[in-house]
C-alpha cells in the first residue's frame, strides 16, 4: 500500500513509501530508491495519482535501488523522463541551496533524514562547528550561514569539493571556513593538540569505510572511539550530533556508546533527539541522539 505524507516548505522533502521503497522530490526530479523491484512497482504504479493531486508534472524519474552490500552501490538511472538533461541541479530548503549531481555515485549529495538537525544547528548559535565525515558539508553550509566558522572533514576530496560548491550556491565567503580532505580519525587528534575547540561537532559516520593506509572503520566497533576523540576537542556545554544509518543501532545504543566515551573522557552531558520528521515514517531515516555536554 502507497503512504504518502505532509511535507516541509522546501523544495526537498520525501513523499511517499510503500515498504521497502520510498519516493522523494528533488525540486523538478523525484528519485525512487527501493529494496526490492515489487515495492519499487508500487510506488510507480501509484505516481500518476499523485501527481494528479498535485497538479504538479516531475521533469524525471530517477531509480535508485538499495543492495544488502555496499560494494553493490551504484548510481542512480533514469526511470522516466526526458533524456539528454544536465544531471546536477540544485534544490532549496528552508531558503538554503544545494547542489545535487544524479552521476556523481550513490547519493545525490543531501541527506534528507537530516533537515531537523540542520535546523537545529542553524538555529542554536553556533560559533565555531566541526563537521567530520562532511561530504557535501551541509551542516557547515547552515552553520556558516548562522556566522559560524567551520572546520569540514572528509576523506574524499570531491566531496569536500563540492561542499565548497555549496559555500558558493549561498554566497558565503570561504575564508573563516576550512575544508580538509583527510581521515577523521587522523587529524581528530591534530586539532586537539593544537587545542582546537568546537561548541558543536557532527558525527554521522558511514556504517563502513577505508581510511588512510586501509585502515578500516566500521561504525559498531569504532563509534566509541571516534566521539571519544571528538570530546577532545569539544568546549564545556558543546553539541554533539551522533548519527548513523547502520541499522543495527538504534537510538538506545547510541546513547550507550555516548554514555561509554563520557566515562572514558570523565565529562558528563545529556541526550535528546529532534522530532520525527512528518514526511519520515516511523523508524526510517538515519537514527540521531543529540548529546549536550555539562
Amino acid at each position: 500500500m502507497l503512504s504518502t505524507f505532509a511535507t516541509a516548505e522546501t523544495d526537498a522533502h520525501r513523499i511517499c513509501s510503500a515498504g521497502s521503497a520510498w519516493l522523494e522530490r528533488f525540486g523538478d526530479d523525484l528519485l525512487l530508491s527501493y529494496q526490492n523491484e515489487a515495492a519499487r512497482d508500487i510506488v510507480l504504479g501509484g505516481l500518476d495519482g499523485w501527481v494528479m493531486e498535485q497538479a504538479w508534472k516531475p521533469r524525471r524519474v530517477f531509480g535508485k535501488f538499495i543492495p544488502m552490500q555496499n560494494a553493490e552501490r551504484i548510481a542512480p538511472e533514469l526511470l522516466e523522463g526526458e533524456t539528454g538533461l544536465p544531471l546536477d541541479t540544485v534544490v532549496r530548503e528552508s531558503g538554503v541551496h544545494y547542489g545535487l549531481d544524479f552521476a556523481a555515485g550513490y547519493s545525490a549529495g543531501l541527506f534528507l533524514d537530516q533537515r531537523a538537525n540542520r535546523a537545529l544547528v542553524r538555529q542554536t548559535g553556533v560559533r565555531r562547528l566541526l563537521n567530520t565525515f562532511a561530504y557535501t558539508c551541509s551542516f557547515s553550509v547552515v552553520a556558516a550561514l548562522a556566522g559560524a566558522e567551520t572546520v569540514s572533514i572528509d576523506l574524499s576530496k570531491k566531496s569536500i569539493d563540492r561542499g565548497r560548491a555549496n559555500f558558493a550556491l549561498n554566497q558565503i565567503d570561504p575564508q573563516p571556513h576550512q575544508f580538509i580532505a583527510d581521515d577523521v580519525l587522523d587529524v581528530l587528534p591534530r586539532l586537539a593538540r593544537r587545542g582546537e575547540t568546537f561548541d558543536a561537532i557532527i558525527l554521522d559516520p558511514p556504517t563502513f569505510s577505508r581510511g588512510n593506509q586501509g585502515r578500516r572503520f566500521q561504525v559498531e566497533q569504532n563509534f566509541e572511539e571516534l566521539l571519544a576523540l571528538a570530546l577532545d576537542v569539544a568546549t564545556p556545554r558543546a553539541r554533539l550530533l551522533l548519527s548513523t544509518n547502520c541499522t543495527r543501532l538504534a537510538r538506545r545504543e547510541l546513547e550507550r556508546i555516548g554514555r561509554f566515551a563520557l566515562k572514558l573522557r570523565r565529562r558528563a552531558g545529556e541526550f535528546h533527539a529532534e522530532p520525527a520528521l512528518p514526511d519520515f515514517p516511523p523508524q526510517t531515516g538515519a537514527q540521531t541522539l543529540w548529546l549536550t555536554l555539562k
